[in-house]
């Protein structure tokens, strides 16, 4: 169910009934899930209200509000160096489920294009991604959500190619050079994390060349890590995403995972696939077509380049993935993942 800014805004009063609105209107974004608004009050305060348009945007919510209260501990202690929401105050829906009211949080959506090389704000990007993946995933886990270990996050993504190949709407060439990469065992050996699961740049507000505040996390759970990395890899400039990854790997705690500029790039390129079944799934005719217009540019972007990973053996028939051949000599873009600190 859709709502307006001022059914919304009467939400916020009903979760906080001492809130006096003045003003409500759209953010610059809009969740597809969710219903979204940025109300005033008239101590010139501004709140969000966010409202799950679907059950399982609902039910995404409630463990969303849990993971938040965890996270919230991790900004006050030090861990995180950057804010969360703060929910305030509920408000149930006729319909089943609740709206969240929470004060807007300070910073302007990142522009991923503007990233440059260096210690500005691509590099603290990259340290406050990886104080987010040094959290425990129990985190995760007594909120209730997902955990998804490597092999299970293959073979998502293979029944996510899969699924994509099923529509006829994506190119051979990417279907091989996504397959490529899915069915070698070396890509996929690292150590799962909590990850943001859904970060796009409304989602990662900037103050001053920082990172201020991560908002949405209602598609967070364990799983690999360079999907938290993915949408720069499509979005930042190469010579930003080098310094990304450098400041991410030097501030983790975890080497080895030399593979993750790798696994981020395949990560980049099927996210058009799954705009792709979006559109499929709601019988939307225009998100199918953009979408299939974004393969196809894809497909001649891509068509000069070397496959994604280490040329490797190929999984054979009843191969588990767990198999442990040697590992190749890492190119000087993966051993930014395990420099030495």
């Amino acid at each position: 169910m859709r709502r307006s800014p001022l059914t919304l805004a009467a939400l916020a009063t009903a979760a906080l009934p001492q809130l006096d609105v003045v003003a409500a209107r759209s953010p610059h974004h809009e969740g597809g899930d969710f219903a979204v608004a940025s109300i005033l009050d008239s101590a010139g305060a501004r709140w969000v209200v966010r409202c799950p348009t679907t059950p399982a945007a609902g039910a995404a919510m409630e463990g969303e509000v849990a993971l938040l209260e965890s996270l919230a501990g991790a900004a006050a202690d030090g861990r995180l160096p950057f804010a969360v929401p703060a929910p305030a105050g509920f408000a149930r829906l006729l319909e089943g489920g609740r709206a969240m009211v929470y004060p807007e949080l300070v910073g302007d959506p990142l522009e991923p294009e503007a990233l440059t090389p260096g210690p500005h704000l691509g590099a603290n990007l990259g340290r406050a991604l990886a104080a987010l993946h040094e959290l425990p995933v129990s985190l995760v886990e007594a909120a209730g959500l997902a955990v998804y270990e490597a092999e299970e996050v293959r073979r998502r993504r293979l029944a996510e190619v899969d699924a994509a190949s099923r529509t006829g709407a994506v190119p051979r060439a990417l279907l091989e050079r996504w397959e490529h990469a899915l069915e070698n065992v070396a890509l996929w050996r690292f150590r799962a994390t909590l990850v943001h699961g859904d970060l796009a740049p409304e989602h990662v507000l900037v103050v001053d060349d920082r990172v201020a505040a991560i908002v949405d996390w209602s598609e967070s759970h364990v799983g690999d890590p360079a999907d938290d990395l993915a949408w720069l890899m499509t979005a930042a400039p190469e010579d930003a995403t080098e310094a990304i990854l450098e400041a991410y790997s030097l501030a983790r705690t975890v080497r080895g995972d030399v593979h993750l500029a790798a696994r981020a790039a395949l990560g980049g390129e099927l996210a058009v696939a799954r705009w792709l079944l979006h559109g499929v799934r709601r019988g939307d005719e225009a998100v199918v077509a953009e979408a299939r217009a974004m393969l196809a540019e894809l497909a001649e972007v891509v068509a000069g380049e070397p496959p994604i990973g280490p040329e490797r053996p190929r999984i054979q028939a009843g191969d588990s993935g767990m198999a442990q051949p040697p590992e190749p000599e890492p190119t000087p873009a993966e051993e930014l993942s395990e420099r030495p600190v």
